[in-house]
């Protein structure tokens, strides 16, 4: 059951790259695999970050840090993913573009809200 979640939780953030694609000037995915590739190599940047840095300059988190931390994860996915390209001001137009669809779009399931509320409240 997990597996099948991750799996559509990439579909998700790849049709919405697909979208932002075509939304924001300087961003463009040359197909629905490249941004599939795409999705999870800025997953797996993403988790990076917030292992180095903790969750306070997660990419996933709200807020301005969290948003400049998203443009730099999308602009460093051009390098790693060919087909996927993308300007500075792509980028921040990307990471705000997708901060809104998230809000309508949330990628976490109920089940992780209550576990990470859960984790929040052992930690206090």
């Amino acid at each position: 059951m997990t597996i099948m979640r991750h799996i559509v939780r990439f579909i998700v953030a790849a049709v919405v790259l697909m979208f932002v694609g075509f939304l924001v000037p300087g961003f463009s995915v040359s197909s629905f695999w490249t941004a599939l590739l795409a999705a999870v190599v800025i997953a797996l940047i993403g988790w990076a970050v917030e292992a180095i840095f903790g969750d306070r300059i997660s990419p996933y988190n709200r807020g301005i840090i969290g948003f400049l931390v998203s443009a730099v994860v999308i602009y460093i996915t051009q390098f790693i993913v060919s087909g996927f390209r993308v300007t500075i001001l792509g980028a921040l137009l990307a990471s705000l573009v997708i901060g809104i669809i998230d809000l309508f779009i949330p990628i976490k399931t109920h089940m992780d809200l209550r576990n990470g509320d859960a984790r929040n409240k052992q930690e206090t």
